[in-house]
């Protein structure tokens, strides 16, 4: 092969190389947030249909030290609290197919889920929706739009009583 040839095959292949390599950079960066968010932080369920704020919230979550799962009906956030049994639920009650309400009543009538905190994450800001959500068995009320770190201070608050209250009863029944 001439050398023109040979320089030009080598240049063509340079490209690739650098496209691998940071590929492969990405990953591993990408292996090891995921590694230590696996290794700290409490499990939150994110449960909202609008994609832009549950991956918002999600990130800001994950930011912050917490494990996300995410789902966007009342039927997945079911299964995935099933399946997770997360240590927190952060539901949206507008939601297709089932609502947070009624997703909600089910997570509360389920022995297996029945201690997981839920805070209402919504757009309904009128006073009896708060009410109403406390009725379907929330632990607290949060109104969208809201900031991250609001919210993030609201489930840190919700984890502590809710973990307060289980060191509580343990406590009792010994």
């Amino acid at each position: 092969m001439p050398a023109r040839d040979k320089s030009r095959a080598a240049a063509s292949r340079r490209p690739a190389r650098k496209v691998k390599v940071k590929l492969k950079a990405k990953a591993s960066a990408s292996a090891a947030l995921a590694a230590r968010s696996a290794r700290s932080g409490a499990l939150v369920l994110v449960v909202d249909d609008y994609e832009d704020a549950r991956e918002m919230y999600a990130e800001y979550l994950t930011y912050s030290g917490f494990r996300v799962a995410e789902a966007r009906t009342g039927v997945e956030a079911l299964e995935k609290a099933y399946e997770l049994l997360p240590d927190l639920i952060l539901m949206d009650l507008s939601l297709p197919v089932m609502d947070g309400w009624e997703a909600t009543r089910r997570l509360k009538a389920d022995a297996r889920t029945r201690s997981i905190p839920v805070v209402a994450l919504t757009g309904h800001a009128l006073a009896g929706h708060s009410e109403g959500a406390k009725k379907a068995g929330c632990d607290a009320f949060v109104t969208k739009p809201c900031l991250p770190d609001a919210l993030v201070m609201e489930v840190k608050k919700v984890l502590e009583r809710s973990r307060a209250e289980a060191t509580g009863k343990s406590k009792a029944r010994g």
